[in-house]
């Protein structure tokens, strides 16, 4: 009887160990690239302070799990520009991808599914967007 409970606990926990090391595995792989030129606009309601900032892009490059890149608004209320344009920093694990302005002014969370990527953007209040890997040659 000792010796069946005994094995019971050891493959209790050899199955527990087995379940954390699966979860870190998932938390840590990245199955995406999002190197590359992004672009979308916000849509829904006017972001509370900002109005509306315009059309987003986002110049990434990712080296495993890290991405650095750049911030442009384009269009949107004037002098918003420089309030909450610059460098971001970010993170991708598994599909999705996270950022935040170096400035912490804006931040964002997407799904990312081959040249599109879908979440939310938050530029004084959150926002849905999509955004589209294009040809960095098309910005104007």
């Amino acid at each position: 009887m000792k010796l069946i409970v005994g094995l019971l606990g050891v493959a209790t926990l050899a199955l527990a160990s087995g379940c954390v090391k699966q979860d870190w595995i998932d938390r840590t792989l990245v199955t995406v690239d999002v190197t590359g030129t992004w672009y979308g606009t916000p849509v829904g309601p006017i972001a509370t302070g900002l109005g509306n900032p315009g059309s987003i892009f986002l110049d990434v490059k990712q080296e495993g799990g890290t991405v650095q890149g750049l911030l442009q608004i384009e269009g949107g209320n004037p002098g918003q520009l420089g309030r909450v344009g610059g460098p971001i920093s970010g993170t991708v694990a598994g599909d999705v991808f996270r950022f935040k302005s170096a400035r912490d002014v804006v931040a964002g969370e997407f799904t990312v599914n081959g040249d599109e990527m879908v979440g939310t953007v938050s530029i004084g209040g959150t926002r849905p967007i999509t955004l589209r890997r294009v040809d960095p040659s098309s910005r104007r």
